[in-house]
């Protein structure tokens, strides 16, 4: 049985874009592929939100000759059928591309029967972006890891990637340096209530 690992890339004032949703103002650095790269490799599923499928989506089928090996790494594990639960009452099995035999769509009612099903497999379900799903994730009680990917630089977006979030009490249990890169990462195991 896996757990559910919710891995955001964030900014050292807290967002997770910059101002407008706007993503290449980010401070990622190489730690932020191989981190995502470690994550992906031993995921046995990937549970989304709607924005981040579709931002996932347009991007990494085209990344399989990536010059970075990381992202090559994950483009292919991608392309191999990584299942993928979308949470989404909007998007349908049309809107799921070239992903369409490796994707299921939830309706947001059925998140928790989803992570229930999902806790059955064998190996961690992980939690890309999506600081909606996060956000309800958290407040459910339904996430086990945390990981923060704090990026070295200041944004100032529009919103903190953790606004409107419950309280939730976190147990540090790891921080990691990346060599060539001046992120770091903050892995924390949630504290059930």
């Amino acid at each position: 049985m896996g757990d559910i690992v919710i891995s955001l890339a964030i900014s050292a004032d807290g967002y997770a874009s910059g101002p407008g949703d706007d993503l290449s103002v980010m401070p990622f650095d190489r730690a932020f592929n191989l981190h995502n790269a470690a994550l992906v490799g031993r995921a046995a599923a990937l549970l989304l939100g709607a924005i981040t499928f579709r931002q996932m989506l347009g991007y990494w089928p085209h990344q399989r000759d990536a010059a970075d090996p990381s992202e090559r790494a994950i483009a292919q594990r991608y392309a191999d059928g990584l299942p993928v639960s979308v949470v989404s009452d909007s998007l349908g099995p049309d809107d799921t591309g070239v992903w369409r035999d490796q994707t299921t769509v939830v309706p947001r009612d059925d998140v928790r029967t989803e992570v229930e099903r999902l806790r059955g497999l064998d190996g961690d379900v992980v939690v890309f972006g999506s600081t909606t799903l996060v956000r309800h994730l958290l407040r459910e009680g339904l996430a086990d890891v945390v990981h923060l990917l704090v990026g070295a630089g200041l944004v100032a977006g529009d919103r903190p990637a953790l606004a409107d979030t419950a309280a939730t009490a976190l147990r540090l249990q790891d921080v990691r340096r990346f060599d060539g890169a001046d992120s770091v990462l903050l892995s924390y195991a949630v504290v059930p209530a």
